[in-house]
Parts: C-alpha cells; structure tokens; sequence
C-alpha cells in the first residue's frame, strides 16, 4: 500500500482556549459506541448506553455548527483511515493492539495475521470497535476456549469521542497524553499515530507521549499566551503535571504552568468540568469549588533549553487570583454554571461547563444547560447552543469533545 501524498496545510497552533478557531479534530461516534452493554460499560467508562443514532445525529449537527462558522472539522477516523495506507503505521498499530498479555502467543500470532490482510479502514474499524472473542474465525485453543464468547480480544474505544482528552496542542507543538485508565490507553497510542505518521503533520514536534507519566488533555487549560493550567487529580498525577512543566518550560512554550489540585469525584474528573474559559478574561465556572479551588504557580529557573531545569513551586493561593496575575490582568470574570445548588450541581453532571469557545465571546454548550446558557448571554457570551441528549452520557460536553488544532494566536 503506498503513502498518501503530503499536502501543505495550515502551521498548527493553539495558545489559548479563546482565540478564534481555525481547525478541530472531532471523532464522530461509531461502532464501538454499539459495543457497550451493562456488563462492560462501567469497565469502558460509559455512565450509560447511548442510543447510537441519535448521538451520531446529535454529532453530526455539532460538526455543522463549526463548518457554519469557517471551522474546518477534521475526522479522527478519517485520518487513521489514510495513516494506516503506511506499512509502517500499520505494524505499529497492530503490534501496540495486540501487546496485550491476555492473548497468549497463538491467538496473538492469528488476529496479527488477521489484521496484517485488513484494508486500511477494516483496520481502522477493528482497532476502534474492538474485536470479540466469538468473532474470530482462527487462532482456535487453550486462551479462545477459556475466555467467555463476548469478551474481547481487542477492546472498543467508546471514549474516542473525547479527541481533548488524548492530546492538546501548545503553540505549535502537540502533547501527547498519557491516559491513566487502561480502558483508555490505546487512544493516545492511536493518536500518536497520527500525529507521527499522517502526512498532514509531517515534521509535527511532540511532547509527552502515551508511555509518560498520566496527563489526560481534559486537565490542560491553555489560559492565555505564556500560561497553561494543569488540573492534578483522578486522572493527571503530579508526576505527570512535573513532567510536563519541564517539557513546556525546556521547549520555550510557557513562563507559567499552574497545578491545580481537584477533587476526586466522578463529576469533577477534568479541570475542563470545573472551569472552562469563554473569553480571554472570563470563565466560566462551577461555583460549588469556586472558592475552594486553588493553584500553585511553577516557573522556571533556567533558560529554555537548559538540561537542568530548576523549577520554582510557589505556595497554593486562590485558582483565580494566581491564574490573573500569571495571564497579567486585574482579574478573571467568573460566570457561575448556576446560583442554587441544585441547579448548579444538575448543570455540572450535564457539563454546563465544559464549552468550547470558538473565539472570544463566543461559545459552543449543550442546549439542555438552560441556567448556565442564561447566565452565559447575560455576561455577553454569544451561546451556540447544541443537542446533547445522547452525546453527554459519556459525561462530557463540547469541549471534551473537540481538540482544537488552528486557533488564531492572541496577543501576547
């Protein structure tokens, strides 16, 4: 199979979580959505089984609200599709799919045999949907006869549909992530696939990588030019905030990282279903941490470059306060997801939150999120508003949901 031709595109970039958006990475959701049941979804993290259709319409029309506004929608299974034309990229594929010790060496040597003769979007398909043990045709012994009919071989990767949370661009460097859930691990080893192999991003510098310590990108606040916040918490490690800080310091892409301890709770998984930013000096915010939310400012003490980097750790202080005086503004707006708890804690487990801001004041939520829309166009933020009925039971919203690729730069 020969190599998709390159073709110039636009300098990836991102510096912030406002400028205006050029380009996202989205992954409409598939087959693996259809793979979860009650017996596996809690395994795969799904809260509940979507109705698959539906949350494929409900896609869809999020898709289209950003090609209405000139945002070019990148599909991450279109790009695995063409990266996979690669001999290269296919053995890479096959051997990090099948690297699992649960397999034993006959089953392991048939589905690399079954995959090797794959085209390159059957390959695309077995790798996201996942394969089953009563799907097999071959490889017949001691492991397929002792594994139950409907376990799989090859788990499915439900969680695609959260392109944040597997890698997040830093200027013009793309981390990334490093997955703390097994069930997810797989994604950022695809991703990284792309970024290396596909010839969009040909000569793409990396950070991080999916062997490092855990950093999911759904904890990665870009907050301005210079600055970026780092939820630490269920899913980032502060090993894994450490690491990445000196990544971002040694490569010259940040004077400011801020660690930011979360609580551990399901509906506050991410720094992204805390806070969110919807202009350059306002987020918005779930108010039941507002006040207890706090930051420590890291710097560096050497030069970028610089093999021994020495990092300066300041004292924790209020989130808002140390994440305005690293961006060097008065203050950040806060735009609360609601006033009464109740309210505020049912539009928190729906991600009222986690918008995606398409350019300053203008911002992508679910629609069901009527107290924090309110709000939201009251403080001057334009709301695009989109159905997410199906698309939140994964427990994310349109944030999660996109990994932004172009976005204008802001002034520095």
């Amino acid at each position: 199979m020969s190599t998709p031709t390159a073709t110039p595109g636009p300098a990836h970039f991102a510096d912030s979580e406002v400028g205006r958006l050029r380009t996202v990475m989205l992954h409409r959701p598939g087959d693996e959505l259809k793979r979860l049941t009650p017996r596996n979804n809690d395994r795969l993290l799904f809260d509940g089984l979507p109705w698959v259709a539906r949350a494929q319409e409900e896609h869809d029309a999020f898709a289209q609200a950003l090609r209405d506004r000139d945002v070019e929608v990148l599909c991450l299974t279109q790009l695995l599709t063409e990266t996979l034309a690669s001999e290269q990229a296919r053995l890479r594929a096959i051997t990090t799919a099948l690297a699992g010790l649960h397999l034993g060496d006959t089953l392991r040597g048939y589905l690399a045999r079954f995959l090797a003769d794959a085209s390159p979007e059957e390959l695309t398909t077995h790798l996201t949907a996942g394969i089953r043990n009563d799907e097999v045709r071959g490889g017949h012994g001691l492991v397929t006869s002792l594994l139950d009919p409907h376990d799989f071989l090859v788990d499915p990767l439900p969680n695609l549909l959260f392109t944040r949370d597997s890698s997040v661009w830093v200027r013009d460097r793309v981390a990334i992530t490093s997955l703390a859930m097994p069930a997810r691990r797989r994604e950022t080893q695809l991703t990284e696939l792309i970024y290396t192999d596909h010839p969009r991003f040909a000569g793409t510098r990396q950070l991080h990588g999916w062997a490092s310590e855990h950093v999911e990108g759904g904890d990665v606040l870009l907050l301005g030019p210079g600055v970026v916040a780092v939820g630490v918490g269920e899913r980032t490690t502060p090993a894994g905030v450490e690491r990445f800080a000196r990544q971002v310091f040694h490569a010259g892409l940040a004077h400011t990282v801020l660690a930011v301890p979360i609580a551990q709770e399901r509906a506050t998984m991410h720094l992204d279903t805390i806070c969110t930013l919807v202009d350059v000096d306002a987020v918005v915010m779930y108010p039941n941490v507002a006040d207890t939310l706090e930051a420590h400012a890291v710097t560096c003490a050497s030069e970028p470059g610089d093999p021994d980097l020495v990092l300066q750790v300041a004292p924790a202080e209020p989130f808002l306060v140390a994440a305005a005086r690293a961006m060097g503004i008065d203050a950040l707006r806060r735009i609360d997801t609601g006033l009464d708890p109740v309210t505020a804690e049912r539009e928190q487990w729906d991600d009222g939150n986690n918008t995606l801001a398409l350019a300053p004041r203008v911002a992508v939520a679910y629609e069901r999120n009527d107290g924090t829309n309110d709000r939201l166009e009251a403080a001057g933020i334009e709301v695009v508003r989109i159905a997410g009925s199906e698309l939140g039971s994964g427990r994310g919203g349109p944030r999660c949901m996109s990994c932004p690729v172009v976005r204008d730069p802001l002034p520095e």
